[in-house]
C-alpha cells in the first residue's frame, strides 16, 4: 500500500468536509493561547462516548450491509403507502424512541432503517433524515434519560424522575405538535411503492449485530463500554472486515477534536467573562444555554452554564431548544448528517433547523415566562 495515500485521503476529506476542517485549523490558536500539556488534552477527551460512538457506527453497518434493515424498509411500505404516512411514522418513531434510549442510540437504529429504506424505495432520504434529527432532539427532551444534558442536569440537582419529566413536558408537547405539522406540510400525501425486492443478503451478520446491539447498550450502561467496543473491533475485524471499511471513522476524528477544543475554549477567561455577560441579557439563563449550545453544542453548554445558574428548568429548556438551529448544536445532528452520506445536506439541514430554533426559543419563553 502507499504510504501517502491516507494521507492523500484525509486532505481530500478535510477540503470536503467543512466541520472537521473548521475543527483542525481552531485547534491551532487554542494550543497557542492555553498551552496545555499533553495529559491534559487526553483528560479533555471523553472516552467513554467515543467508545460508545465506535461501538454503535461499527453495529449500526452491520445491520444495514445484512439486508435486514431493508427487509424492514419493504414492511413499513407495505403498511403506510403514502410519503407522508411513513415520513409521519418514522418521525413519531424516533421522537418516542429517543425518549427511552438515548437519542444518539435512535438515531443509529433509524438513520440506517431509513437509509436502506431509500434503496428499495423512492423517498427523500436527506429530507426525512433532517426530521429525524429534529425529532430526536424533541422526544429526548422529555425524560431525564433522553440525552447526555438532560442526565447531567438530572444529576447534578439531584432530581426525582417525574419532576424532571413534568417540567420537560409542557415544552416538549408543544414541540411534538409543531413538528408533526411540520412533517404533515414537508411530505406529500403522493403513494410509494417498492421498486425491487429486498431480501436478506447476510443473515449471519444480521444475528451477530442484531445480538450484540442490545448487548453493547447493557455494557455501555453497566460502565464497560470501553472494553465492549474493543471486543466489537476485533471480532468484525477477524470476521467481518467489509464491515469496517464501511464505517465513517472521520467521525470519530471529529468528535475527539469537538472535545478537546470546546475544553480548551472553556479554560480561557474571555470565553467565561462572556457567559457572565449572556447571564445578564433579557432572558438570562434560557436564552444564554440556546446561545451557548449554537457555539459549542448543548451537552458542553448545560456543563459549562451549571455553576453559574440555580435554575435547572430553565438550562433544561434552553439546552434542549438549542439542539436545533446550527448542526453543532446537539451531537445528534451530527450523527443523522454523517450516517445519511447524501450530499448537500448540511445546508437544507439547516433550512429546516433554524426555523425550528426560532420556533422553540418562542415556545419556551411563551410557555416559562409565567413560571
Amino acid at each position: 500500500m502507499n504510504p501517502s495515500k491516507p494521507f492523500r485521503f484525509l486532505l481530500t476529506r478535510l477540503t470536503e468536509d467543512y466541520l472537521l476542517l473548521a475543527l483542525v485549523l481552531s485547534l491551532l490558536p487554542l494550543l497557542w493561547f492555553t498551552s496545555p500539556e499533553l495529559n491534559e488534552l487526553v483528560e479533555l477527551v471523553h472516552w467513554q462516548t467515543l467508545a460508545a460512538l465506535t461501538g454503535f457506527l461499527v453495529l449500526s453497518r452491520g445491520l444495514e450491509d445484512s439486508g435486514a434493515l431493508a427487509l424492514a424498509g419493504v414492511w413499513l411500505v407495505a403498511r403506510f403507502c403514502t410519503e407522508r404516512a411513513l415520513a409521519l411514522t418514522l418521525v413519531g418513531f424516533s421522537m418516542a424512541l429517543s425518549a427511552v434510549v438515548t437519542n444518539d442510540v435512535t438515531l443509529f437504529i433509524v438513520v440506517p432503517l431509513t437509509v436502506a429504506l431509500s434503496s428499495v424505495v423512492k423517498i427523500p432520504l436527506g429530507r426525512l433524515v433532517i426530521f429525524q434529527a429534529l425529532a430526536v432532539n424533541v422526544g429526548s427532551a422529555l425524560t431525564p434519560i433522553g440525552n447526555p444534558q438532560n442526565l447531567f442536569i438530572w444529576q447534578t440537582w439531584e432530581l426525582g424522575f417525574i419532576e424532571f419529566v413534568s417540567a420537560m413536558l409542557p415544552l416538549v408537547l408543544l414541540l411534538s405538535l409543531s413538528l408533526g405539522l411540520a412533517t404533515a406540510l414537508a411530505f406529500p400525501s403522493r403513494p410509494v411503492r417498492v421498486s425491487l425486492v429486498a431480501r436478506l443478503a447476510k443473515p449471519r451478520l444480521l444475528l451477530v449485530s442484531g445480538l450484540l446491539y442490545p448487548a453493547f447498550i447493557l455494557a455501555a450502561e453497566a460502565g464497560g463500554v470501553i472494553a465492549a467496543a474493543l471486543v466489537i473491533l476485533v471480532l468484525y475485524g477477524l470476521v467481518y472486515r467489509s464491515v469496517l471499511r464501511g464505517v465513517d471513522w472521520l467521525l470519530l476524528l471529529v468528535f475527539l477534536l469537538m472535545f478537546v477544543n470546546l475544553g480548551l475554549l472553556a479554560t480561557l477567561p474571555a470565553a467565561q467573562a462572556f457567559v457572565e455577560w449572556l447571564l445578564a441579557l433579557p432572558g438570562g439563563v434560557l436564552i444564554a444555554s440556546v446561545l451557548m449550545s449554537q457555539v459549542m453544542s448543548n451537552v458542553p453548554a448545560a456543563i459549562f452554564l451549571a455553576p453559574f445558574t440555580d435554575d435547572w428548568r430553565a438550562l433544561a429548556w434552553g439546552v434542549s431548544v438549542g439542539g436545533f438551529g446550527l448542526a453543532i448544536g446537539s451531537l445528534a445532528n451530527l450523527i443523522a448528517l454523517r450516517l445519511a452520506r447524501v450530499q448537500g445536506l448540511w445546508l437544507a439541514f439547516h433550512v429546516w433547523s433554524m426555523p425550528a430554533l426560532a420556533l422553540g426559543v418562542l415556545s419556551a419563553v411563551f410557555l416559562i415566562g409565567p413560571g
